[in-house]
């Protein structure tokens, strides 16, 4: 099993990449924005590589054709193979050997946040009772872990403690759709802060569309209203783009034409239909000077964001406190 990371500075090639796994195996579960799974048993006789010469194939020609410096770990679960991934510095290939001893041995000193699903509040509840790393999770007794955590919850997390994930790898590629929604803290009736909200959403669908290496082809809008109906409408776009200018232009149109001066909006929705690989798409030349201005500014301010974070660079005018990542 491999759990490749490819890095945040590769989401441009994330759909490139996760053809170069598929060419290896067509067991690939997509993990986005920058990190897939990989089932290789049945790649190994093949290519007359183990495991971790698959995952240093992987390396080299995600290195050679995308530039892209990728971290694998190697194990014989999906559990494992994430944790190896994560220990340690990016840029390696990193192997759990497949012995019970072995496992013990690589997760008894991780701390219990380590284990993949154990969120902050749950290992802050587990370190109360002296249950600070997975090594003492793993020792602990059933009814204990039950006890504190649930009875689902308690063997789910012993388990994982004891490096067992029967989880099998499903095959899978990036979604078809990406969605984005605001919720007002009380009913608006004011078109100027719908509008506001409108380009908040189409900022952050386009920055995600972009730095996945992907563009859309038609736009839908979803308006809630306080009385609990829901107008939804689509637009097709005037052609593939990820550029927020023209992703707010068609937001904007379709919401003007509603006509919604007297209602009351509770929240809006805009979800970018119908995604392909960006280097697919066909793009008219423009010949406005403007329009390349915006653009070379666009990804400026794209690579700000990646370094420094979503609000180092943005649009004026955004809200941010009712945004939600629905998908």
């Amino acid at each position: 099993m491999l759990y490749v990371h490819f890095g945040p500075r590769s989401a441009t090639h994330y759909p490139e990449l996760l053809e170069l796994l598929a060419d290896i195996t067509p067991v690939v579960q997509a993990l986005p924005p920058d990190a897939a799974l990989a089932d290789v048993r049945g790649a190994q006789r093949y290519f007359r590589r183990d495991a971790a010469g698959l995952a240093a194939l992987v390396r080299l020609r995600a290195a050679a054709l995308h530039d892209a410096d990728c971290t694998v770990g190697v194990a014989v679960n999906p559990l494992l193979a994430r944790m190896a991934a994560h220990d340690g510095p990016p840029g390696t290939v990193r192997c759990v050997p497949a012995g019970e001893e072995e496992t013990a041995a690589f997760l008894a000193p991780k701390p219990a946040a380590a284990l993949y699903g154990v969120g902050p509040a749950t290992a802050r509840t587990l370190a109360t009772y002296g249950l600070d790393t997975v090594g003492r999770i793993a020792a602990a007794p059933p009814a204990t872990l039950q006890r504190i955590l649930g009875a689902a919850n308690g063997r789910l997390v012993r388990e994982r403690a004891r490096g067992i994930d029967p989880t099998p790898v499903t095959p899978s590629a990036p979604a078809r759709s990406v969605s984005r929604e605001y919720r007002f803290g009380r009913d608006e009736l004011d078109p100027d802060q719908r509008r506001r909200a409108l380009l908040t959403l189409t900022d952050e669908l386009g920055f995600r569309m972009r730095t996945e290496g992907r563009v859309a082809r038609a736009l839908t809008l979803t308006v809630r209203c306080a009385d609990r109906s829901t107008i939804t409408r689509t637009r097709r776009l005037a052609e593939p783009t990820a550029h927020t200018p023209a992703l707010t232009a068609t937001a904007y149109a379709l919401h003007d034409a509603l006509a919604l001066q007297r209602a009351r909006v509770r929240a809006v929705a805009l979800r970018a239909e119908d995604l392909t690989a960006a280097e697919l798409a066909a793009h008219q030349l423009s010949l406005d000077p403007r329009e390349e201005r915006a653009r070379r500014a666009e990804a400026a301010a794209d690579r700000a964001r990646l370094r420094f974070g979503a609000a180092a660079v943005h649009p004026a005018g955004l809200l941010w406190a009712g945004l939600l990542h629905v998908a």
